[in-house]
């Protein structure tokens, strides 16, 4: 599960906001999956450690990388996502932790709508 620290600030953020992986959230995500692949072998620890060496040094939760790697080469919003996750014991406060980690950290960004005024068609 993704730690959540009850003391956070929950951002708000509009119905039907759709996420995805910025640029360097593509580099996380593929950093991400080869310190999985990397640990795997080796065990629990092994693999908490390099999920928190990996977390660090872009100032987000080790677990945050699971959204990562439920956003690559998709548009989602917070429910399904959720769902998504659902089956792994995530709960719905910790995807939107970990939503709003990864946006302040540059690694999520908000996708627009064609049909939203003033943006371009993503």
């Amino acid at each position: 599960m993704l730690p959540i620290k009850r003391g956070d600030a929950k951002r708000s953020w509009p119905r039907g906001q759709k996420f995805r992986l910025s640029a360097a959230g593509e580099e996380a995500q593929a950093a991400y999956h080869d310190a999985v692949l990397g640990a795997r072998t080796s065990g629990r620890p092994a693999l908490e450690a390099a999920l928190a060496a990996w977390a660090a040094p872009r100032l987000v939760a080790p677990g945050d990388g699971v959204i990562l790697a439920e956003l690559f080469g998709k548009r989602l919003g917070l429910p399904h996502l959720c769902e998504a996750l659902e089956s792994s014991g995530i709960e719905r406060d910790e995807v939107r932790g970990a939503i709003d980690r990864l946006v302040a950290a540059g690694l999520v960004e908000t996708a627009t709508h064609a049909s939203q005024p003033g943006t371009p068609p993503v």
